[in-house]
């Protein structure tokens, strides 16, 4: 019987214990997502490298195994201020501490250790895949006009591949998002807030699997976030790029999508330095590319993303 490519389900659930099951289930923990991308079975291939009396081929033994899985997820609000996110785990996963603010925000910002991990299974239409003690890393994107979106990357512990019916997901809690567009989205750079064809940042967790005696285990070993933003070139009078890359000036990082109460969601940075300045074209108009590192103040503070 065809299996159809359309077919397909990801649940996504905080472990207690790191690499027990957690058990997700479609009701309570189904992840809304797209563009999605299974690497269902990584590790090494070793060959035996036997001395032979013959040529040919000696296969080799899988070992060192695990999975990854990939997927997007749009960026909106939870439908009411203070209210967790329902893409909230993935963050948490991804090494971002979550801090409630009842009926204000939800806050998330990056940390150096006591990582939390997630229980992942996601089904090819009848085919169950258990990936446990998944951590991962993310990139945002806001583009106009698109819709701005998370690309979330998980790595975990190989769990079980079995047949199992198709979950009922529920997918109420998420938010349907708004594009990217001067209404919709303000974003400011080292407090200039001129023309700009989208930005990005990227976590950049080094998640490294750890496959030990005795133990195993998905580590987020180190975070060295980046990002890209694109502005309309204007007058060095009103603000020079080059100048500011060179003098390895910091500024802060603003920038914010939704306008509606329980649809909004903010991004800061106190301290982005910027790389080298390139130029690049589009629609005829001369655009500054600029990278841009983002750096930590006492710890742990480099960037956060306010839902409220």
């Amino acid at each position: 019987m065809s299996k159809f490519a359309r077919n397909k389900a990801v649940l996504v659930k905080l472990e207690t214990a790191y690499g027990a099951d957690a058990v997700p289930t479609g009701a309570a923990n189904a992840m809304q997502v797209n563009n999605f991308r299974p690497e269902p079975l990584l590790g090494q291939d070793v060959s035996r490298e036997l001395m032979l009396p013959y040529m040919g081929h000696q296969g080799v033994i899988l070992t060192g195994n695990y999975g990854r899985v990939a997927f997007d997820v749009e960026i909106a609000g939870a439908g009411a201020a203070g209210t967790v996110p329902a893409y909230g785990p993935l963050l948490r996963a991804c090494g971002l501490a979550e801090t409630v603010q009842a009926g204000v925000s939800v806050v998330y910002n990056p940390v150096s250790s006591g990582h939390e991990a997630c229980s992942i299974y996601y089904f090819m239409d009848g085919i169950r895949h258990v990936l446990l003690g998944a951590r991962g890393t993310f990139t945002l994107n806001l583009t106009p006009p698109q819709i701005p979106r998370f690309s979330f990357t998980f790595t975990g512990l190989l769990g079980t591949i079995s047949d199992q019916a198709m979950p009922v997901a529920d997918f109420t809690k998420f938010i349907k998002p708004v594009p990217v567009s001067k209404a919709n989205t303000t974003f400011s750079l080292h407090g200039y807030a001129g023309a700009c064809e989208g930005f990005s940042i990227d976590l950049a967790n080094d998640v490294q699997q750890r496959l030990l005696i005795n133990d195993e285990s998905m580590k987020i070993v180190d975070r060295l976030m980046t990002g890209q933003a694109t502005m309309e070139a204007v007058a060095l009078a009103t603000i020079n790029w080059f100048a500011i890359a060179q003098a390895h000036t910091t500024g802060v990082l603003a920038g914010q999508h939704g306008v509606t109460a329980g649809n909004i969601i903010g991004f800061g940075a106190n301290r982005v330095q910027l790389g080298r300045p390139a130029y690049q074209e589009n629609q005829k108009i001369i655009n500054n590319q600029l990278g841009l590192m983002l750096l930590p103040t006492a710890g742990n503070d480099e960037f956060t993303i306010t839902v409220k």
